[in-house]
């Protein structure tokens, strides 16, 4: 079978957490071939997710990486057996750029999930109106049917927090993302009397950083942390308007995990968040 030209972020994520373990345990990748029986551009293939891979030859590859984390190997396991076509977001291939794909993706296969955003409202709690007059002020403006494809896709994307189990979701959110008017002054009320109703949610968890606080958090970028199946498996993604990039590196997550738990520490408490939030409502 050819290399794939456009894997998807688990599909990477798999050869790259493969890498990790080889040279972790200091093999080449001209040893890890001769130990699945295959050949160094294979192995190169297949750690950067262009070329699949078997459960059985990943569990050979464990062993000869001396790796003993079951969960963990379970878990890439797991990313193998998955295919194109079985998960809704691929009727989008073609349709919407691949990072739209995936981070869908992402959150479906997330544990839990910790987000921190500045002048807007997550992807996850926002209404139809709110997602159409975020899109419809891109430049270069974008073509209806487009619009109209990335705002189905957005609500498609909440299925997650619909599930009989959904991940815990912890949202954190500056106040400047409560008073902007995105759409105008009725879509942005809506938009907040939506937010309020997701806090009635168990699972759903809302934070909010005042302007009156004295603790500066950076916020210029939207992050949201996915926990995975394993500790292993965490990835940030960092939404830019240049598009999303996927984090990985221990360094990374670790300086994220941070951020979050300092943007927690001086947000309002979550009874108070509600409040406020109520507040900007009522006033718009």
């Amino acid at each position: 079978m050819p290399p794939r030209d456009n894997p998807t972020a688990r599909q990477a994520r798999l050869g790259s957490e493969l890498r990790k373990l080889r040279e972790r345990a200091g093999r080449t990748a001209r040893e890890a071939a001769g130990r699945i029986s295959t050949d160094q551009a294979r192995i190169s293939h297949i750690e950067a997710g262009r070329s699949g891979i078997g459960e059985e030859r990943i569990r050979r590859l464990a062993s000869f990486y001396a790796c003993d984390a079951e969960a963990l190997i379970n878990a890439l396991c797991a990313i193998s057996r998955e295919h194109r076509g079985q998960f809704w977001w691929d009727e989008y291939r073609g349709v919407l750029a691949p990072g739209f794909l995936n981070i869908a993706e992402l959150e479906h296969h997330a544990h839990y999930m910790r987000c921190l955003q500045s002048v807007t409202l997550p992807g996850l709690l926002q209404t139809p109106d709110y997602s159409r007059a975020l899109f419809d002020g891109v430049l270069p403006k974008l073509p209806e049917d487009e619009v109209t494809a990335r705002v189905e896709h957005r609500m498609r994307r909440q299925s997650v927090l619909d599930r009989d189990d959904p991940p815990e979701f912890e949202v954190i959110v500056h106040e400047a993302s409560l008073r902007m008017r995105v759409g105008g002054r009725k879509v942005a009320r809506e938009q907040l009397e939506h937010l309020l109703e997701a806090t009635d949610r168990p699972a759903i968890t809302v934070r909010v950083i005042p302007f009156a606080s004295e603790h500066f958090v950076e916020v210029t970028q939207t992050v949201l942390y996915a926990g995975g199946v394993v500790p292993q498996l965490d990835t940030v993604h960092i939404d830019t308007p240049f598009g999303g990039t996927h984090l990985d590196a221990a360094a990374d997550l670790h300086r994220y995990r941070m951020q979050l738990d300092f943007a927690q520490e001086v947000s309002l408490a979550p009874e108070e968040s509600r409040s406020f939030i109520h507040h900007i409502a009522r006033d718009l």
